[in-house]
């Protein structure tokens, strides 16, 4: 037989498991729609800007539009689908001088947490993964809403900036000019574009 401690103790707890599964049913699981997402980067060359992008790229996050605090996500790149218009310089790229993607195949990252920064603007923290190493960053991102397609299905999409000295992942190759400047800079731009469909339930 319960006493009333032992009933008041259970309603509690009921209460609690409630709470968590209420502020979890908002959150919808989305996965990346590779054919509408970009993975791309800027670095200085001599003296202009090199653009590139990875054209392999896969991920899947959950938020709630109501309260994207509660956000979290991963973004895995293929190190090997560097693509900057130029077979021997992506070559080289691959190789031991840079990414190695032999050994490192993959670039990832993880989300940790989401402050907003004002209107659909946000701050999204995470580990970034390059080379294999793994170190704290954090994307400006902007929420750019979400809508159902003339099929039914619902898209939303995210925009994200970051800058990062590559030196910080252990990617240091360069060669000095006869200027003394350097070949390649050494700070890379981050831009990476999501759209993501949601998940049916089952």
């Amino acid at each position: 037989m319960f006493t009333q401690t032992g009933f008041f103790r259970i309603l509690t707890i009921s209460a609690f498991v409630i709470m968590i599964v209420s502020g979890l049913a908002g959150a919808a699981e989305y996965t990346i729609d590779k054919d509408h997402s970009h993975a791309g980067f800027q670095v200085r060359h001599i003296v202009a800007k090199l653009q590139g992008e990875f054209k392999e790229f896969d991920g899947s996050f959950s938020f709630d539009e109501k309260n994207l605090a509660d956000a979290t996500g991963t973004f895995t790149v293929k190190a090997a689908s560097i693509n900057t218009n130029h077979v021997k310089r992506d070559a080289h790229l691959r190789s031991p001088d840079f990414f190695d993607v032999e050994k490192f195949p993959d670039l990832t990252f993880v989300s940790k947490k989401v402050t907003s920064a004002g209107g659909k603007k946000y701050s999204l923290a995470g580990d970034l993964t390059i080379h294999g190493v793994t170190r704290p960053v954090t994307f400006e991102m902007e929420y750019l809403g979400s809508d159902k397609t003339p099929m039914g299905e619902r898209h939303a999409g995210f925009s994200a900036t970051l800058k990062i000295n590559r030196k910080d992942f252990g990617i240091v190759w360069n060669k000095v000019l006869d200027s003394g400047g350097l070949l390649i800079g050494e700070d890379v731009d981050i831009d990476i574009q999501v759209e993501g469909i949601e998940k049916k339930a089952k």
